[in-house]
């Protein structure tokens, strides 16, 4: 399994997703503020991986005291506002130092931190199994995926990649197609990595392609992950998500999302009241850092909302949640 990150000797070991597949390369971070930079630039991405990341920013910030740690924790909160995961590992870190002597923080901290971490790579397992469980026995699927919810995304297994490996793994997949997801190719980039270096038989989509191939019948069902879920189970995740379940109520195939609990976003009625990241405009202007469009306005949201009437069923650590209405 292809891991996003390591800690050895007091530095943290980002992989640059930015540069995958075609250098591997490991940032060494020293401080909290090298950490947020790689998160907000995407060397490290993923709901589940930058709030591990971020975990782990506050235990380099740890050995220069409560002071530092509060202003570690509320940079690594800025680096990106929509997914829940980053907010929410690093208020249950600070929460587990709470009252513990500052000499003690830098044990406590990467205690956390790697409980944090391992009770991912558990939840990975967990939520492959439920959701293997919703494909029948005696069964081939072709599955449809986007962005990357694998191993780099969430440092286990993965979530939505999670389940296909599981799928792969008992025999049930006959095929997983890849949307690249524009406008920064995680799917090409970094899916079809992960499922090359797995071995599983995947083939790789421009995003357009996707209501064809349904129409097709090619596509028996789409599993995505996801960013934050809100408490009626709008989901938001990578932009083109949307775009995916509405193609795919359309042509009545079931549209799942993977997700731990941990994203769940207890305090968010509902999806229009989730934050959309929206990125550089760069991001569309240019293909591989080369200008390709003249000087126009750029929308570049980075995330968009499912609401929960397009969603089959949430696949997680703890069971499958059906939204309401369906």
């Amino acid at each position: 399994m292809i891991k996003p990150f390591y800690f050895e000797n007091n530095t943290f070991y980002i992989l640059d997703q930015r540069l995958l597949p075609g250098k591997e390369t490991w940032i060494e971070c020293s401080r909290a503020d090298q950490v947020s930079d790689a998160i907000k630039t995407l060397a490290v991405r993923g709901a589940p991986a930058i709030g591990i990341a971020a975990a782990f920013g506050l235990a380099l910030a740890a050995p220069l005291g409560r002071k530092a740690l509060k202003e570690a924790a509320d940079l690594l909160i800025r680096s990106r506002p929509t997914a829940v995961n980053l907010e929410w590992a690093v208020r249950r870190v600070l929460a587990a130092v709470d009252g513990n002597q500052d000499n003690d923080l830098l044990r406590r901290v990467s205690t956390e931190a790697y409980d944090i971490w391992n009770e991912e790579i558990a939840a990975n397992e967990s939520m492959a199994l439920y959701g293997a469980d919703l494909f029948e026995e005696g069964r081939k699927y072709a599955v449809l995926t986007h962005c990357n919810a694998g191993s780099l995304a969430t440092g286990g297994i993965g979530t939505a990649v999670g389940v296909i490996r599981k799928l792969h793994e008992q025999g049930k997949l006959a095929q997983v197609y890849m949307d690249e997801t524009r406008p920064l190719l995680q799917g090409a980039r970094i899916t079809a990595y992960e499922m090359k270096s797995d071995e599983i038989p995947a083939t790789l989509i421009t995003d357009n392609m996707a209501g064809w191939l349904m129409k097709l019948g090619r596509i028996n069902a789409v599993i995505v992950g996801a960013d934050r879920i809100a408490d009626n189970l709008d989901a938001a995740n990578k932009i083109g998500t949307y775009s995916l379940a509405v193609l795919a109520n359309a042509h009545k195939i079931p549209f799942y999302i993977a997700a731990p609990k941990s994203t769940f976003d207890p305090y968010t009625a509902s999806g229009q009241d989730i934050i959309i990241e929206e990125r550089d405009a760069n991001e569309v202007l240019c293909f591989h850092n080369v200008r390709c469009a003249p000087d126009v306005a750029v929308f570049n949201p980075a995330f968009d909302v499912t609401p929960h009437e397009l969603i089959t069923a949430v696949i997680t650590e703890e069971g499958v949640y059906t939204p309401k209405g369906q």
